[in-house]
């Protein structure tokens, strides 16, 4: 951990700061890239078991969180993405374990061939260096990039939200044990100690020492970070997620995925903003779901066609297709078919996670062609947009990009690669 006082309170103070991280990470990832995978493994594993030592603590600083967090009027759903409970620590500390359980992806032979010349060549995957990630609200992010990052070698620059800050360094304290207790650098996760946003912004100009920036936010985070970054960027856009029910649609399933996509939690990013509904079954399906979302509390919004069918439903605006509203509140349209449901989506959309409901291949086939999300569905909730159900042991984010990594941004993606060329005295004709 970096010694530097907590939230120094002058830009050239943060600046210095933010250098001083920055090279100690840079050293750190030297190290980290020759360290074993059995180092890395102990590390995560007494993190995991630090996490659940120390559940009293952390929960203690989330309640110092949530206080200040409701006093500054934060939003149902914020709240929810910030409170720690018994579950989700012992979440976090599962997660931890699990990325300890995946395979190791350094030095991993991606391809091999050998040339008519004798040549042997592999292509092998090396961490990237030096990651920043700048998240917002949910702290235990801290411990998802923390864990893939040393998982892939790398060293990590870290930096929570405010509302966040006295749960992530509960956290980061226990990330910490696991380092000393393998023996791998203390600055190979590092969480800035300052609230101040300049730091964000001394983060951004490092261009010497970080490699990679994660933004996970809102809009305007993101927003930010790209106009600012002069380092590359795996983007975690907004999630304006949509389920799009098919004439074919099973109702049973139709109704129960609606639900689940919308309801399950509403905070995160993998939760559906839009519902699209085949004109031909929405006035027999759409009672139901609206039956359904309105006794859990979720106001539906909807186009004329979706109004004249269910009266509770109120009356959206423009803005309703384009808002992620994070909340318990649904957008409805109701569609022609297929085809008029992905112009939809590509219209409104964020490429994040979209998901048809139908038993038609043809209909199916063309969803999953046509729609250009980094996370397409068939059947399923969109609630499942998560690393951890890809059986990545955990996520930084999802990028919406489609350079180098897209989806879950698990330990895989948070490597590169080189090429290894073997000879026998060659020399070139």
């Amino acid at each position: 951990m970096n010694n530097a006082a907590e939230n120094p309170d002058t830009e050239p103070a943060i600046s210095a700061l933010m250098l001083d991280m920055g090279k100690a990470a840079r050293a750190a990832a030297a190290e980290l890239a020759m360290a074993t995978r059995d180092a890395k493994n102990l590390a995560l594993r007494t993190a995991a078991a630090a996490v659940r030592a120390r559940k009293a603590e952390i929960l203690a600083a989330n309640v110092r969180d949530m206080t200040a967090a409701r006093a500054k009027g934060l939003t149902p759903a914020m709240l929810d993405r910030l409170e720690l409970n018994d579950d989700r620590i012992e979440g976090m500390a599962a997660g931890l374990e699990a990325v300890a359980a995946l395979d190791d992806p350094v030095g991993q032979v991606m391809a091999a061939w050998d040339r008519p010349n004798g040549l042997h060549i592999e292509r092998i995957r090396t961490p990237l260096g030096v990651i920043g990630v700048i998240y917002e609200s949910r702290p235990n992010v801290t411990a998802d990039a923390g864990s893939l990052c040393l998982k892939a070698g790398n060293a990590v620059i870290l930096r929570g939200g405010s509302e966040s800050f006295h749960s992530s360094r509960a956290i980061m304290d226990c990330l910490a044990d696991g380092l000393a207790a393998a023996g791998l650098p203390d600055a190979a996760i590092q969480l800035i100690p300052t609230t101040d946003r300049a730091a964000v912004g001394a983060l951004l100009r490092l261009t010497e020492y970080v490699d990679v920036i994660v933004p996970r936010g809102g809009k305007s985070l993101i927003e930010r970070v790209t106009a600012e970054s002069r380092i590359p960027m795996f983007k975690h856009l907004e999630g304006l997620c949509h389920t799009y029910i098919d004439v074919t649609a099973d109702p049973d399933k139709a109704r129960k995925i609606a639900f689940n996509a919308k309801m399950r939690r509403t905070g995160v990013c993998g939760s559906t903003e839009t519902l699209l509904v085949a004109r031909a079954v929405a006035a027999d399906l759409l009672p139901g779901i609206v039956d359904d979302l309105t006794a859990a509390g979720c106001e539906v919004r909807g186009d004329s066609s979706a109004q004249a069918i269910d009266p509770r439903i109120i009356a959206a605006g423009d803005a309703d297709w384009d808002t992620e509203y994070l909340d318990q509140i649904i957008s409805v349209a109701v569609v022609d078919g297929v085809d008029q449901a992905v112009a939809h989506i590509a219209e409104h959309g964020s490429h994040h996670t979209d998901a048809i409901i139908s038993e038609d291949p043809v209909a199916i086939a063309t969803f999953l062609n046509k729609v250009d999300s980094a996370i397409v569905m068939v059947n399923a909730s969109t609630q499942f947009a998560d690393g951890g159900e890809f059986g990545m042991g955990a996520e930084i984010g999802i990028s919406t990009g489609k350079l180098h990594a897209r989806g879950p941004v698990g330990v895989e993606q948070l490597t590169s690669f080189k090429y290894i060329v073997r000879g026998t005295g060659h020399c070139r004709p």
